[in-house]
């Protein structure tokens, strides 16, 4: 700071003489007291000014960071919340795990059983959902066996005499053991057995060409006409 001097300075004497030279009209010298207090910078006013610009700064910088670190504890206490509620509800997180011993589970281990847990529970929907499936399909078969067996209750209560020619099931064995006969005869003949792989070839061969659906029907229609000759 600059020392200011209290003592006036002194102007020096009017030059008005005898030789007729005019007064001094300049305004006198300012002491330098005067200069001093019109310094801005020695103005107590502006000093208080910048001490309440500075504190206000300082004040808003700390209101900034405990804002800033609220909210940072916040969100931690939120990620908290969040892992311990998924040790709660997810059942392998739950369970000890020999590996890490009594410690308490990482993030990174319950974010990989969590993930698990979900692709389990995915599998386990999708095999309950073909189950019901399978379900339905089984209750609709159901549902047309009841239909089925109830026609025949009404048909036979309608026509009580109708089943005295049921034939029995020595006949139907014999029905199906001529069918088979007839279709082995011809696999027997056309089916090679030097190899399996000659073998796959040639059973698929038989099929196309001896398992048709009127070759079928010829031999069904012969095996019967040859047993009712047989009982009647």
């Amino acid at each position: 700071m600059r020392e200011v001097s209290l003592v006036p300075e002194v102007s020096p004497p009017s030059l008005s003489g005898p030789r007729g030279c005019r007064e001094d009209s300049s305004p006198p010298a300012r002491s330098k007291v005067e200069y001093a207090y019109s310094d801005n910078s020695l103005d107590p006013d502006d000093e208080d000014s910048d001490y309440h610009q500075e504190s206000y700064k300082e004040s808003y910088k700390d209101r900034r960071r405990r804002a800033h670190t609220q909210a940072e504890q916040k969100r931690r206490d939120a990620i908290k919340r969040g892992y311990d509620d998924l040790q709660t509800i997810v059942p392998t997180c739950q369970q000890q795990d020999f590996s890490i011993g009594s410690q308490k589970l990482s993030k990174a281990i319950v974010l990989q059983k969590t993930i698990d847990y979900i692709q389990f529970l995915h599998k386990e929907k999708k095999k309950q959902e073909e189950e019901v499936s399978t379900l339905r399909k089984d209750v609709m078969a159901l549902k047309i066996m009841k239909v089925n067996y109830e026609q025949i209750v009404k048909a036979h209560q309608d026509n009580p005499h109708e089943g005295e020619d049921q034939v029995s099931d020595q006949v139907k064995f014999n029905v199906f053991q001529g069918i088979m006969d007839s279709l082995f005869q011809s696999f027997n003949a056309s089916v090679s057995m030097a190899s399996f792989q000659e073998l796959s070839a040639c059973v698929f061969s038989w099929i196309e060409e001896h398992c048709k659906p009127q070759t079928l029907r010829e031999i069904v229609m012969g095996v019967l006409h040859q047993l009712k000759n047989q009982l009647y």
